[in-house]
C-alpha cells in the first residue's frame, strides 16, 4: 500500500503535501511582510489606507489579522482555518480594491494561493470542527 489514502478521507500525497507546504511558505513570508508594514505604518501603507477613506483603525486591523494568518499558517492544525481567513481577507481586498479603482494583481494572486491552500487542507480543518458540523 502507498499510505496515500486513510479511512478517516483524503490524504494528500508527498508531492502534494510538499506544495502546500512550499505555498504555506510564501503566504506566511508574503503575508508577514505586507502584515508588519501595516502595523509599522509603512508610508506606502499608510497612504493607501488613507485612499480606501476608512481611516487608519483599518491599517491597524488588516495588519493584526495578516499576522494572525501568519500564526495560523505556522501551525499544522490552524492551517485550513487560517487560509481561509486570508482568503476572506483577500476577497475583501480585492472588492476595496476595485472600489477605489486600484486593481491589485497580488491580491488576486494571494486569494488563489491562500484558496489552494484551504482546500489541500480541508481535512485539517474538517477534523477540528464537532462531529455533528462536519459533512460527509
Amino acid at each position: 500500500m502507498s499510505g496515500q489514502k486513510t479511512s478517516a478521507g483524503h490524504r494528500p500525497g508527498r508531492a502534494t503535501d510538499i506544495t502546500l507546504l512550499v505555498l504555506q511558505a510564501l503566504l506566511v513570508l508574503v503575508f508577514l511582510a505586507a502584515g508588519a508594514a501595516k502595523l509599522a505604518g509603512a508610508e506606502p501603507m499608510v497612504e493607501a489606507f488613507d485612499q480606501i477613506g476608512a481611516g487608519q483603525w483599518l491599517r491597524y486591523f488588516v495588519g493584526s489579522l495578516e499576522l494572525l494568518g501568519v500564526i495560523g499558517l505556522l501551525v499544522p492544525r490552524l492551517v485550513g482555518f487560517a487560509a481561509l481567513g486570508l482568503v476572506s481577507l483577500m476577497a475583501g481586498a480585492i472588492i476595496t480594491n476595485l472600489v477605489v479603482d486600484a486593481f491589485s494583481l497580488l491580491a488576486v494572486i494571494l486569494l488563489l494561493l491562500s484558496t489552494t491552500v484551504a482546500w489541500g487542507r480541508r481535512d485539517r480543518t474538517r477534523a477540528l470542527l464537532p462531529q455533528g458540523q462536519q459533512a460527509s
